[in-house]
């Protein structure tokens, strides 16, 4: 090779073992595959959507491995063109592809159908918040929030979420139950779940405890959902569901062994959490534990990118969201008064603190500032 054809002839000439006094080795700028990955990803995305909008996965689980042509006709879609998706989806490895012929691997079968063991068909469209917000997210950080928050809607935005998102709650919440043993605790115990969505804590506990009963608590129209998962769970007739706002409906102080707060408080911020927890002590009784579930960014902000993006999400979404790293939520737990605080993670990325109300309560009651509050200044 000749010093004009080499792409860094003047760096390669001074970077021989001769000048260095090592061995030689070339200096060429980082990839740009990251970035790729990044700007691909938008692609990525919507080729899911479309699968699961097209019923690609289903049809698959229905009939068994095809060609393009059975599934495009049942889709009502072009064959070239769903072939060229159908590829995407095969390099995105969420299907396999034999010789022409589609079929649903182990990934797809499990989360991407309707009936999967841990669907999340429903979850791909909702779960990014208003689509429409991320196209203007350099005006949210310019403005210091979204200009469409889903507070402004909240059970038009929550309800199809809660519905995408009870079946993987409910695996959370199954295996969390067994951690902790509830189903061996002395004594029938009282549940109260906060912003419960379709109560998958709920019907966990209830289903491994059958003794205990539980209030559940969501806005009116998403407690409707949760009437329906909580019925056909067989444990509705321990359940009394109170509609309201979480910030001012009424529960009864001391009343409770175990208060979930289940992925609300990221959608609260700071001071919003606060209050929850506030509330929370008071319901609880003297040795009672609060469960706080949510998706928690690593403590640097920088080496979980799911909890670092979910962040994100309530930025481009909420109108004071954040997401909180665990050292945050601790200090926010111990502030409250909670002591023997720990971490459990009972599926991924699921991770959920669980804290005791000491037996001795010497911490000032916050009663009087929270069950007054206005609804006005809540979601």
């Amino acid at each position: 090779m000749t010093a004009r054809d080499a792409p860094y002839p003047e760096l390669k000439k001074t970077h021989v073992p001769e000048r260095v006094g090592r061995p030689w080795h070339d200096v060429k700028p980082p990839p740009a595959a990251p970035v790729w990955g990044v700007i691909q990803g938008y692609a990525s995305y919507w080729a899911l959507v479309a699968a699961v909008e097209l019923g690609v996965f289903d049809a698959l689980a229905d009939g068994g491995p095809s060609p393009v042509g059975p599934l495009a006709e049942r889709a009502g879609a072009s064959p070239e063109h769903l072939a060229a998706l159908l590829d995407g989806i095969v390099a995105l490895g969420l299907l396999d592809k034999v010789r022409g012929t589609y079929e649903l691997n182990d990934t797809a079968v499990r989360y991407l159908t309707s009936d999967g063991a841990a669907t999340m068909a429903d979850l791909v469209a909702v779960a990014n918040g208003p689509l429409g917000n991320w196209e203007h997210l350099a005006d949210t950080i310019r403005d210091g929030g979204p200009a469409t928050p889903v507070d402004d809607d909240p059970v038009g935005f929550y309800l199809p979420l809660v519905r995408a998102t009870f079946p993987t709650q409910l695996r959370a919440a199954g295996r969390t139950a067994a951690l902790l043993g509830l189903a061996r605790a002395a004594g029938p115990l009282r549940v109260l779940d906060v912003g419960a969505g379709g109560a998958p804590w709920t019907v966990a506990f209830l289903t491994q405890c059958p003794d205990a009963t539980a209030v559940v608590n969501d806005l009116p129209g998403v407690v409707d959902h949760a009437r329906e998962r909580l019925s056909e769970a067989g444990v509705g007739d321990r359940v009394e569901i109170r509609p309201g706002d979480y910030f001012a409906v009424d529960w009864e102080p001391g009343d409770y062994d175990l208060v979930v707060l289940g992925h609300v408080c990221r959608a609260e911020g700071t001071e919003g959490t606060r209050r929850l927890l506030g509330r929370a002590w008071d319901a609880l009784r003297p040795g009672g534990r609060l469960l706080l579930a949510d998706y928690f960014p690593d403590n640097d902000r920088k080496l979980n990118p799911f909890g670092v993006l979910m962040g994100l999400t309530m930025v481009a979404a909420t109108a004071r969201g954040r997401a909180f790293t665990p050292a945050e939520a601790r200090s926010l737990l111990a502030d409250r008064g909670f002591a023997r605080i720990r971490l459990l993670e009972p599926i991924g990325f699921n991770q959920v603190f669980v804290a005791t109300k000491p037996l001795s309560d010497t911490t000032r009651s916050t009663t009087s500032t929270t069950s007054t509050t206005s609804t006005e200044e809540t979601s």
